[in-house]
């Protein structure tokens, strides 16, 4: 697996992206290893970075680790490319999005989120195929830790779905964050909090609040 530096701009000077970087090295021999195909393909591995630079991080959706099934993962967390039917925890988002704000996206295609200022995040970037979780603890976490430092040097929302993102807010630093906890919206949890949490208005709440535009989710 090759790093996009040029790609990945402002993001490239992260101390995970260093040459001696013991994390880095970590995932690419796991990587080397790997007997499975990995998901997302190489070239889309990074691509929550490339679309969304540092200084234009408004807001955080933290997944877990990719979409385990060939032709989902695309490299940005819950999204897929046009025309791909909609995997379970996106449709419910989608539902819930629809009870908050009346609407939601044409497809699963999130990239218009990135591209707005909304960093979708997965803590692990890989995951062999038909094996989710596969890449836990392989190293990618430590990029996902530092990521979350990173931005939230300065008032950043925060979406953390789920147990494993929670446990990640430990690594955002103190400041005027708005912080919104839910269940994960996968089927198994969905009901458990995540419906009813009404994020994407919460959002768009705060950012006017501070004067900011608000995210087009629909």
């Amino acid at each position: 697996m090759e790093i996009p530096r040029a790609r990945l701009g402002a993001w490239a000077a992260l101390g995970f992206f260093r040459p001696d970087s013991p994390d880095l090295a970590r995932v690419m021999r796991h990587l080397g290893r790997e007997t499975r195909p990995v998901l997302p393909p190489a070239g889309c591995r990074f691509r929550a970075l490339e679309l969304t630079p540092p200084g234009a991080v408004r807001v955080v959706i933290l997944g877990q680790d990719p979409y385990p099934t060939p032709g989902h993962a695309n490299g940005l967390a819950f999204s897929v490319a046009p025309g791909v039917a909609l995997p379970r925890s996106l449709a419910n988002i989608f539902a819930e999005m629809r009870a908050d704000i009346g609407r939601c996206p044409d497809s699963g295609d999130l990239s218009h989120w990135a591209r707005q200022g909304v960093l979708l995040l997965n803590a692990v970037l890989t995951v062999p195929a038909g094996r989710p979780g596969g890449h836990r603890g392989i190293g990618w976490e430590a990029l996902a830790q530092e990521i979350l430092a990173h931005v939230s040097a300065r008032p950043t929302a925060f979406l953390l779905w789920g147990r494993p993102a929670q446990a990640m807010a430990r690594h955002i630093r103190p400041g005027g964050h708005l912080v919104l906890t839910a269940a994960h919206p996968s089927p198994l949890s969905a009901r458990r909090g995540f419906f009813g949490s009404r994020p994407f208005s919460r959002v768009n709440e705060w950012l006017a609040a501070r004067g900011g535009a608000p995210i087009a989710w629909a």
